[in-house]
């Protein structure tokens, strides 16, 4: 059928019509005319493949990755970047709007270098022959993986060496995934591998290819084995060799990031984050929910009296003491080990005073009702809340506005180009 599309929706695709029925197409653009193929029909929509564009955009490109269209991580290297980041702005408006969400302010958009921008790859190894491979879009098919535009050069090189040297390294016998993150120059690196062995096993392996690796790649510093645990994207660790962590330094500080711990993708734009999170933040005491590794706790021990830090993960608990420790205002902060929910609850049966400012940055699934019925009885006069999914943190921001906050302002922050995903930080306001 031939479709015009109307919009891009959340998730990557564009939205167009036929007989009263919503159509979605993976690679349309707005504005375009396009021939597609239904694959899957509902009662009130249909998915469909783009079989050909037969009015492109203005804003259509040629994509920089050979592997566009077949590779499952972006899906807008065929639009100029400023279009991208309009789509998404629009996406994150009608999201907030579908959500009933009124009066909302300008969303201004942060933005920064469209490729190269990634500090981390996690990648699966197919045996035979070997090779390093992300998923094929809407399957689990292995596609062998040569170059990633979107990942910083010395992920790129990296990729290249185990591509070469894997095999000679016994990766494939027993290594599942694998994990690169690079620090902010790109001096260092950390290796993770996922694994279905045991742990004796495993250590015996791991020290095995330790020298082997340190060869063929120089800048990694330190490798460590997971298990592959079913539901979990990290797992336990069951060996290590050479460094468990590197220094990333970002926004003026410096940061102890482990293996197995979270740090935001885009080395671009780290700085400007922590900026826009906590430039405009100051008081006497504020609390950092979902610390990870402190990336927001290190500037607000700058511009607060007193900082508590939550977090539940045990890597990130560790590294977070680490980078607190070697503030210079450390006997003022405390971190607290714990799910942000239960230290919500203590602090709510114990009447303890609200704090001036409430810095939040859950994962996908964002804050959900307990937090956010809890955050209302507490009523610290701001909160900030840094989102990776516009849907739930649409709903999150409505009951925070039914507890008396206010919309004060919301920024786009384009820390994935290239693909559907979207950061936002929204700043809500009792004044």
């Amino acid at each position: 059928m031939k479709l015009r599309i109307e919009k891009a929706i959340y998730g990557g695709a564009g939205l167009g019509r036929a007989e009263g029925k919503t159509v979605f197409v993976p690679f349309a653009l707005p504005g375009e005319l396009v021939e597609a193929k239904i694959v899957e029909e509902n009662k009130s929509y249909a998915a469909a493949e783009l079989v050909e564009v037969l009015e492109p955009s203005t804003e259509r490109r040629a994509a920089p990755c050979p592997s566009f269209g077949g590779c499952g991580g972006c899906q807008y290297q065929q639009a100029g970047y400023a279009a991208q980041v309009e789509m998404k702005r629009g996406i994150l408006r009608e999201t907030l709007e579908r959500a009933r969400v009124r009066e909302i302010p300008e969303i201004e958009a942060v933005t920064g270098e469209p490729l190269g921008y990634r500090n981390r790859v996690r990648l699966h190894v197919e045996k035979t022959p070997f090779h390093l491979c992300y998923k094929r879009r809407n399957s689990h098919v292995n596609l062998p993986v040569e170059v990633c535009p979107i990942a910083a050069p010395v992920l790129e090189k990296a990729i290249a060496a185990l591509n070469r040297e894997g095999e000679g390294l016994g990766l494939a016998g027993w290594v599942r995934e694998l994990e690169l993150f690079t620090d902010d120059a790109e001096g260092t690196l950390l290796a993770a591998f996922w694994t279905d062995r045991e742990k004796a096993e495993t250590a015996r392996l791991v020290d095995s290819c330790w020298p082997e690796l340190q060869k063929r790649i120089p800048e990694v510093v330190g490798a460590g084995a997971f298990a592959a645990e079913r539901g979990t994207t990290t797992g336990k660790l069951l060996a290590q060799a050479g460094e468990g962590a590197l220094t990333y330094r970002a926004a003026g500080r410096v940061y102890r990031v482990g293996l197995g711990s979270f740090f935001q993708v885009n080395r671009f734009l780290v700085d400007r984050l922590v900026e826009l999170v906590t430039g405009r933040a100051s008081g006497g005491v504020a609390w950092d929910l979902y610390a990870g590794v402190g990336l927001f706790s290190l500037a607000l021990a700058e511009r607060f009296r007193e900082v508590v830090a939550v977090e539940s993960g045990g890597a990130a608990v560790r590294d977070l003491r680490e980078s607190l420790r070697a503030t210079d205002r450390q006997a003022r902060h405390r971190v607290v080990s714990a799910e942000t929910a239960s230290f919500l609850r203590r602090a709510v049966e114990q009447r303890q005073p609200a704090p001036d400012w409430v810095v939040v940055d859950p994962p996908r699934a964002g804050l959900g009702r307990e937090v956010t019925t809890l955050l209302g009885k507490v009523r610290a006069r701001n909160v900030t809340y840094v989102s990776c999914d516009p849907a739930t943190m649409s709903r999150d921001v409505v009951a925070l506005l039914e507890s008396g906050y206010r919309l004060a302002r919301v920024h786009l922050v384009d820390l994935f180009p290239q693909t559907f995903h979207l950061e936002s930080v929204t700043h809500l306001t009792l004044d």
